[in-house]
Protein backbone atom coordinates (compact mmCIF):
# COMPACT_ATOMS: atom_id res chain seq x y z
CA UNK A 1 0.00 0.00 0.00
CA UNK A 2 1.25 3.46 -0.88
CA UNK A 3 -0.48 5.99 1.32
CA UNK A 4 -0.76 9.52 -0.01
CA UNK A 5 1.76 11.98 1.41
CA UNK A 6 -0.14 14.93 -0.01
CA UNK A 7 0.08 17.22 3.01
CA UNK A 8 -0.94 20.74 2.09
CA UNK A 9 0.30 23.64 4.18
CA UNK A 10 -3.01 24.88 5.52
CA UNK A 11 -1.37 27.21 8.03
CA UNK A 12 -0.72 29.84 5.35
CA UNK A 13 -4.42 30.27 4.60
CA UNK A 14 -5.38 32.57 7.46
CA UNK A 15 -2.75 35.09 8.53
CA UNK A 16 -3.75 37.69 11.12
CA UNK A 17 -4.36 40.20 8.32
CA UNK A 18 -6.52 37.76 6.38
CA UNK A 19 -8.35 36.75 9.55
CA UNK A 20 -9.15 40.41 10.24
CA UNK A 21 -10.42 40.89 6.70
CA UNK A 22 -12.52 37.73 6.87
CA UNK A 23 -14.02 38.81 10.20
CA UNK A 24 -14.96 42.20 8.78
CA UNK A 25 -16.65 40.61 5.78
CA UNK A 26 -18.51 38.11 7.92
CA UNK A 27 -19.64 40.82 10.31
CA UNK A 28 -20.98 42.87 7.40
CA UNK A 29 -22.81 39.83 6.09
CA UNK A 30 -24.21 39.09 9.55
CA UNK A 31 -25.56 42.63 9.88
CA UNK A 32 -27.92 41.92 6.99
CA UNK A 33 -29.45 38.79 8.53
CA UNK A 34 -32.05 38.26 11.23
CA UNK A 35 -30.66 34.91 12.43
CA UNK A 36 -31.34 34.82 16.16
CA UNK A 37 -28.14 32.91 16.90
CA UNK A 38 -26.20 35.79 15.33
CA UNK A 39 -28.00 38.15 17.66
CA UNK A 40 -26.13 36.57 20.57
CA UNK A 41 -22.99 38.09 19.09
CA UNK A 42 -24.68 41.51 19.07
CA UNK A 43 -26.30 41.36 22.49
CA UNK A 44 -23.81 42.57 25.08
CA UNK A 45 -21.16 41.57 22.54
CA UNK A 46 -18.14 43.21 24.09
CA UNK A 47 -18.67 41.77 27.56
CA UNK A 48 -19.39 38.27 26.27
CA UNK A 49 -16.53 38.08 23.78
CA UNK A 50 -14.02 39.80 26.03
CA UNK A 51 -14.73 37.21 28.72
CA UNK A 52 -14.28 34.38 26.22
CA UNK A 53 -11.13 35.95 24.83
CA UNK A 54 -9.68 36.30 28.31
CA UNK A 55 -10.47 32.66 29.11
CA UNK A 56 -9.00 31.47 25.81
CA UNK A 57 -5.75 33.41 26.20
CA UNK A 58 -5.31 32.06 29.71
CA UNK A 59 -5.86 28.50 28.48
CA UNK A 60 -3.55 29.00 25.50
CA UNK A 61 -0.73 30.32 27.67
CA UNK A 62 -1.06 27.26 29.88
CA UNK A 63 -0.77 24.93 26.91
CA UNK A 64 2.31 26.72 25.57
CA UNK A 65 4.22 26.46 28.84
CA UNK A 66 6.83 23.73 28.30
CA UNK A 67 7.39 23.33 32.04
CA UNK A 68 4.02 21.70 32.55
CA UNK A 69 3.76 17.98 33.00
CA UNK A 70 1.90 15.78 30.56
CA UNK A 71 -0.90 15.48 33.10
CA UNK A 72 -1.33 19.24 33.27
CA UNK A 73 -1.30 19.49 29.47
CA UNK A 74 -4.10 16.93 29.29
CA UNK A 75 -6.04 18.87 31.91
CA UNK A 76 -5.51 22.09 29.95
CA UNK A 77 -6.83 20.44 26.80
CA UNK A 78 -9.90 19.28 28.73
CA UNK A 79 -10.54 22.83 29.94
CA UNK A 80 -10.09 24.16 26.42
CA UNK A 81 -12.65 21.67 25.17
CA UNK A 82 -15.00 22.74 27.98
CA UNK A 83 -14.58 26.30 26.69
CA UNK A 84 -15.52 25.22 23.17
CA UNK A 85 -18.61 23.38 24.43
CA UNK A 86 -19.69 26.48 26.35
CA UNK A 87 -19.19 28.69 23.28
CA UNK A 88 -21.16 26.43 20.95
CA UNK A 89 -24.01 25.75 23.36
CA UNK A 90 -24.39 29.47 24.07
CA UNK A 91 -24.28 30.54 20.43
CA UNK A 92 -26.89 28.03 19.33
CA UNK A 93 -29.05 27.81 22.44
CA UNK A 94 -32.12 28.79 20.41
CA UNK A 95 -31.66 25.91 17.95
CA UNK A 96 -32.37 23.07 20.37
CA UNK A 97 -28.92 21.50 20.01
CA UNK A 98 -26.06 20.78 22.41
CA UNK A 99 -22.44 19.76 21.93
CA UNK A 100 -21.55 16.80 24.17
CA UNK A 101 -18.47 14.73 24.93
CA UNK A 102 -18.62 11.06 24.02
CA UNK A 103 -16.45 8.38 25.57
CA UNK A 104 -16.74 6.48 22.32
CA UNK A 105 -17.11 7.34 18.63
CA UNK A 106 -18.88 10.49 17.35
CA UNK A 107 -22.59 10.41 16.64
CA UNK A 108 -25.41 12.85 16.00
CA UNK A 109 -28.86 12.41 17.54
CA UNK A 110 -31.70 14.63 16.28
CA UNK A 111 -34.00 16.46 18.66
CA UNK A 112 -36.90 14.43 20.02
CA UNK A 113 -39.89 15.77 21.92
CA UNK A 114 -38.48 18.11 24.56
CA UNK A 115 -34.91 16.80 24.26
CA UNK A 116 -32.39 18.83 22.22
CA UNK A 117 -30.34 17.38 19.41
CA UNK A 118 -26.96 16.05 20.55
CA UNK A 119 -23.68 16.42 18.69
CA UNK A 120 -21.48 13.86 20.41
CA UNK A 121 -17.78 14.13 19.53
CA UNK A 122 -15.22 11.36 19.89
CA UNK A 123 -13.46 10.68 23.18
CA UNK A 124 -13.69 14.30 24.35
CA UNK A 125 -11.12 15.48 21.78
CA UNK A 126 -11.07 19.18 20.87
CA UNK A 127 -10.33 18.42 17.19
CA UNK A 128 -13.20 15.94 17.03
CA UNK A 129 -15.54 18.59 18.45
CA UNK A 130 -14.57 21.00 15.68
CA UNK A 131 -15.08 18.27 13.08
CA UNK A 132 -18.54 17.30 14.29
CA UNK A 133 -19.57 20.95 14.61
CA UNK A 134 -18.52 21.36 10.97
CA UNK A 135 -20.78 18.49 9.90
CA UNK A 136 -23.66 20.11 11.78
CA UNK A 137 -23.04 23.43 10.02
CA UNK A 138 -23.01 21.76 6.60
CA UNK A 139 -26.04 19.56 7.25
CA UNK A 140 -28.73 22.21 7.18
CA UNK A 141 -32.21 21.96 8.65
CA UNK A 142 -33.48 18.87 6.77
CA UNK A 143 -30.56 16.55 7.51
CA UNK A 144 -30.43 17.72 11.12
CA UNK A 145 -33.65 15.76 11.59
CA UNK A 146 -31.84 12.51 10.67
CA UNK A 147 -29.57 10.36 12.81
CA UNK A 148 -25.96 11.08 11.88
CA UNK A 149 -27.35 13.59 9.37
CA UNK A 150 -28.38 10.70 7.12
CA UNK A 151 -24.78 9.74 6.34
CA UNK A 152 -23.60 6.20 5.83
CA UNK A 153 -20.29 5.37 7.46
CA UNK A 154 -17.93 2.52 6.68
CA UNK A 155 -15.03 2.02 9.13
CA UNK A 156 -11.32 2.16 8.38
CA UNK A 157 -10.44 -0.37 5.69
CA UNK A 158 -12.89 0.99 3.11
CA UNK A 159 -12.77 -0.08 -0.53
CA UNK A 160 -11.57 2.34 -3.20
CA UNK A 161 -15.16 3.17 -4.19
CA UNK A 162 -16.20 3.71 -0.57
CA UNK A 163 -13.17 5.93 0.01
CA UNK A 164 -14.01 8.08 -3.01
CA UNK A 165 -17.57 8.50 -1.74
CA UNK A 166 -16.25 9.33 1.74
CA UNK A 167 -13.88 11.99 0.41
CA UNK A 168 -16.58 13.63 -1.72
CA UNK A 169 -18.85 14.28 1.27
CA UNK A 170 -15.93 15.28 3.54
CA UNK A 171 -14.56 18.17 1.46
CA UNK A 172 -16.84 20.91 2.80
CA UNK A 173 -16.96 19.70 6.42
CA UNK A 174 -13.17 19.46 6.57
CA UNK A 175 -12.84 22.86 4.89
CA UNK A 176 -15.01 24.34 7.65
CA UNK A 177 -13.06 22.41 10.26
CA UNK A 178 -9.89 23.90 8.82
CA UNK A 179 -11.25 27.45 9.15
CA UNK A 180 -12.44 26.83 12.71
CA UNK A 181 -9.09 25.25 13.62
CA UNK A 182 -7.04 28.10 12.15
CA UNK A 183 -9.29 30.64 13.88
CA UNK A 184 -8.33 28.91 17.15
CA UNK A 185 -4.65 29.31 16.28
CA UNK A 186 -4.12 25.59 15.82
CA UNK A 187 -2.63 23.51 13.04
CA UNK A 188 -4.87 21.60 10.67
CA UNK A 189 -4.33 18.47 8.56
CA UNK A 190 -6.91 16.70 6.47
CA UNK A 191 -7.99 13.22 7.50
CA UNK A 192 -8.60 10.51 4.91
CA UNK A 193 -9.57 8.24 7.82
CA UNK A 194 -8.50 5.06 6.04
CA UNK A 195 -5.12 4.02 7.40
CA UNK A 196 -5.70 0.35 6.61
CA UNK A 197 -6.66 0.79 2.98
CA UNK A 198 -5.51 -2.12 0.82
CA UNK A 199 -5.24 0.00 -2.33
CA UNK A 200 -2.97 2.82 -3.55
CA UNK A 201 -4.24 6.13 -2.18
CA UNK A 202 -1.36 8.26 -3.45
CA UNK A 203 -3.39 9.65 -6.37
CA UNK A 204 -6.07 11.09 -4.09
CA UNK A 205 -6.63 14.82 -4.54
CA UNK A 206 -8.55 15.08 -1.27
CA UNK A 207 -6.09 17.36 0.55
CA UNK A 208 -5.91 19.67 -2.44
CA UNK A 209 -9.70 19.67 -2.80
CA UNK A 210 -10.13 20.66 0.84
CA UNK A 211 -7.44 23.34 0.48
CA UNK A 212 -9.19 24.83 -2.55
CA UNK A 213 -12.54 24.79 -0.75
CA UNK A 214 -11.03 26.67 2.19
CA UNK A 215 -9.61 29.27 -0.21
CA UNK A 216 -13.02 29.57 -1.84
CA UNK A 217 -14.74 30.16 1.50
CA UNK A 218 -12.19 32.86 2.39
CA UNK A 219 -12.59 34.57 -0.98
CA UNK A 220 -16.40 34.22 -0.95
CA UNK A 221 -17.51 34.19 2.70
CA UNK A 222 -21.14 34.61 1.63
CA UNK A 223 -21.01 30.97 0.48
CA UNK A 224 -20.35 29.74 4.02
CA UNK A 225 -23.30 27.96 5.67
CA UNK A 226 -25.35 30.25 7.93
CA UNK A 227 -24.27 28.73 11.24
CA UNK A 228 -20.66 28.40 10.12
CA UNK A 229 -20.59 32.19 9.74
CA UNK A 230 -21.88 32.65 13.28
CA UNK A 231 -19.38 30.21 14.75
CA UNK A 232 -16.45 31.53 12.76
CA UNK A 233 -17.16 35.13 13.81
CA UNK A 234 -17.17 34.05 17.44
CA UNK A 235 -13.95 32.05 17.15
CA UNK A 236 -12.11 34.80 15.29
CA UNK A 237 -13.12 37.35 17.90
CA UNK A 238 -12.50 35.19 20.94
CA UNK A 239 -9.33 33.34 19.95
CA UNK A 240 -7.35 36.20 18.43
CA UNK A 241 -5.77 38.89 20.55
CA UNK A 242 -7.29 42.35 20.46
CA UNK A 243 -4.08 43.70 18.88
CA UNK A 244 -4.66 41.47 15.87
CA UNK A 245 -8.43 41.68 15.49
CA UNK A 246 -10.60 44.35 17.04
CA UNK A 247 -14.03 43.38 18.26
Amino acid sequence: MNLSDNKMNFSDLLSSTEASSLLQQLTQLGSHTENSSSNILSYDKNKYLNELRSQWQELSSTQSDDTHTAELVVDSERLTTDWLIQLFNTLFADQQVILVRSNDEPEYFPAQNDKPARIEFAHGFFASALHEMSHWCVAGDARRELSDFGYWYAPDGRSAAQQQAFERVEIKPQALECLFTLACGRNFQVSQDNLFADFDTSSSTFASDVYQQVKSYIAKPHTLPRDAKTLLIALLRACTSSSEISA
